[in-house]
């Protein structure tokens, strides 16, 4: 029974768990858009919202805060604080998308997911997404 249990444990260890929310909110921080499967999209959405509201008010202690989630990644806390931040300074929330793609993963039917931050600077083609 699962009774309030909130966390999604992904069939993983918590050092795992949270190295693999390191890496996606990484990547989909030095992307802006990034395809992973729904259930991981969904997981780790907080995760990254809360690292976009720590960078919308630019401090030294916030900062520092954000290089402890990361991991010490200083490029990726770099972009978070000086592109991001800015970009998303009078947004109140909801600041990524979760869009489902039509077709599962071919290895393992694994539903796709495309994880994107709502407002992005560069144009690029678009994947198919759900017919739903």
């Amino acid at each position: 029974m699962r009774h309030r249990v909130k966390t999604r444990n992904l069939s993983r260890t918590g050092a795992h768990r949270r190295a693999l929310a390191r890496n996606l909110a990484c990547a989909l921080i030095e992307h802006e858009r990034i395809e992973t499967t729904l259930t991981k999209a969904k997981a780790h959405r907080p995760f990254v919202e809360k690292l976009v509201s720590l960078a919308r008010t630019n401090t030294l202690h916030n900062y520092r805060r954000a290089l402890a989630l990361l991991g010490n990644r200083e490029d990726a806390v770099h972009k978070l604080f000086h592109v991001l931040g800015p970009r998303f300074k009078d947004r109140p929330g909801g600041y990524t998308r979760i869009v489902k793609l039509a077709r599962p993963r071919l290895g393992d039917k694994a539903e796709r997911a495309l994880f994107e931050f709502v407002e992005r600077s560069e144009a690029e083609p678009e994947l198919e997404p759900a017919a739903d």
